[in-house]
């Protein structure tokens, strides 16, 4: 008996051996680690890394060209991987994403590390995609949620500890040992994927629908164009911010059109009949749109008006993070024996509704133990609803269309999280320019002139009143944040309330979800 994981058997043949198992999941959750951590260690390496390379007005394309690359090529790699095998797809993918490692950290300027940057959020779309949907080939339904919990898990250590480990790389070896940390870790994840995981190989008659993924690609990179440029770059009202919505609109409209024709559709829309599967994307946005605004200003709170320190951003996000990760792994041990789940998304999104509530009324004179409170409500809350949706969204499309299925709910979340920070950092810019004009005058309009989010070293060069303002209007800020987060969150309550709970099945990686997915149409 060889011992490789194989899909497409139960358990009683014999095929799927523990140790192996467990072999195929750490490599997984490593490739999710390389995924996510890569982000968070860049963001504490940038100063460093503009004080060598240069270009500081080109240094939000550094993380806008990553965004970009891995939110237009996430649907890509799911399709890939449904029409061409899953295993060959995901080590492609790691293979890229470790090129445009090494390729960053030899950057000489700031338009190579931008370029290189971009190559490697080609590969990190695939990596997301490619973690969950072989997960979906080689587990059973009714166990996925507790893997799918661990990987939940993976992504707040992740959040958690990305600033520290970059802080220590750049401080000990340099900048670019935060790319080059990559490749040992991209290497052990390839060989144990590449010895160990036994894919069926397809081969499908039809080639790729290039003109799908163009349309798609056109609509995603203006989108993400929109809300990353809106309101900072551009005024909103802007005729480029006007334009790249036009053609941002008009891409995606073209695109629905020519999937109701293209032989062999990028994402076929025949799986949004499932009406699970289309509350799920709803959920996976608000989650996206919710996630990663409060982990934006939070730490801005945390810092301006209760002087916490910089250093340890990671850890301030420890209350939240550290809630997300034990409930999701309860979550998923729950779903796992009981095989029951409507219960998460509905709780989850009250929890959600709640703790960003409590997380509004925020003010200069809240505690940090206070704020650590309201932090691990919203924790608990995203910790019921992040991985709850790949598992019900996966569970509501038969088994070859997984793929898609996958990278469409991780695109739906992509997209929530770009929304959510420009929306809630626009309505977050104004509210502060406004209290800074009231409180301090031509004095606090001139200080939030440049932008409202002020450095630790510029927040301490301020006179003591105008601080003081300042601390009052990045209260005044978050809390209009977070109010429209809560707002915004009401409405996964409403599509959690829809769902059906269709029994997950325990038997080996069979096409569950067939069964359901005629009846079940919106």
């Amino acid at each position: 008996m060889t011992d490789t994981v194989a899909a497409g058997a139960a358990p009683s043949d014999g095929v799927k051996q523990p140790r192996s198992v467990r072999v195929v999941l750490l490599a997984l959750m490593i490739a999710m680690m390389l995924a996510m951590l890569d982000n968070m260690i860049i963001g504490t390496a940038m100063p460093t890394i503009v004080g060598e390379l240069g270009g500081l007005e080109h240094l939000s394309w550094v993380v806008t060209a990553y965004t970009l690359a891995t939110a237009a090529s996430t649907p890509v790699w799911g399709k890939v991987g449904d029409m061409y095998g899953r295993k060959g797809s995901f080590i492609t993918s790691i293979v890229i994403f470790l090129i445009g490692s090494a390729l960053s950290g030899m950057a000489q300027d700031m338009g190579q590390l931008i370029a290189f940057r971009a190559v490697q959020g080609l590969g990190a779309g695939g990596l997301m995609v490619g973690v969950m949907a072989i997960i979906g080939d080689l587990i059973p339904p009714r166990e996925r949620g507790k893997y799918q919990g661990m990987m939940a898990a993976v992504m707040a250590l992740a959040m958690i500890g990305g600033p520290l480990v970059g802080g220590t790389i750049t401080d000990n070896w340099g900048w670019r040992w935060a790319f080059y940390i990559n490749l040992p870790l991209g290497v052990i994840a390839l060989a144990a994927i590449g010895v160990v995981l036994h894919l069926p190989r397809k081969r499908s008659q039809a080639g790729i629908d290039y003109l799908g993924v163009a349309l798609l690609t056109v609509g995603i990179t203006a989108i993400v164009l929109v809300t990353t440029w809106g309101g900072t770059e551009y005024a909103w009202t802007s005729t480029r911010i006007m334009e790249l919505t036009a053609l941002g609109v008009a891409s995606l409209v073209g695109f629905v059109f020519w999937q109701t024709r293209a032989a062999e559709p990028v994402v076929p829309l025949h799986i949004f009949r499932s009406r699970n599967f289309t509350l799920m994307s709803v959920i996976g946005f608000i989650v996206g749109f919710v996630m990663f605004g409060a982990t934006l200003f939070l730490p801005l709170y945390q810092q301006s008006v209760q002087g916490a320190s910089a250093t340890n951003s990671g850890l301030l996000l420890l209350p939240m993070l550290g809630a997300m990760l034990v409930t999701s792994m309860v979550a998923g041990r729950v779903t796992t024996n009981t095989g029951r789940y409507k219960i998460f998304p509905v709780a989850g999104s009250v929890l959600l509704i709640v703790g960003l509530y409590l997380l509004s009324t925020m003010d200069t004179g809240t505690s940090r133990l206070t704020s650590g409170v309201f932090m691990a409500v919203v924790g608990l809350g995203m910790g019921c609803l992040m991985q709850i949706t790949m598992l019900v969204a996966q569970n509501s499309v038969e088994l070859r269309d997984m793929g898609v299925a996958s990278s469409t709910t991780t695109l739906f979340r992509t997209l929530g999280s770009s929304f959510g920070v420009a929306v809630m950092g626009a309505l977050f810019n104004h509210r502060v320019q406004d209290v800074m004009a009231e409180r301090a005058g031509a004095l606090g309009s001139k200080v939030t002139e440049q932008s409202a989010q002020l450095d630790a070293a510029s927040l301490a060069k301020l006179p003591e009143a105008a601080r003081e303002a300042y601390q009052h209007a990045v209260s005044s800020g978050t809390h209009g944040a977070f109010l429209l987060g809560a707002v915004v969150a009401v409405l996964s309550l409403a599509a959690a309330v829809f769902v059906r709970e269709v029994p997950l099945k325990g038997a080996g990686p069979q096409r569950e979800d067939a069964p359901v997915a005629a009846p079940e149409t919106v």
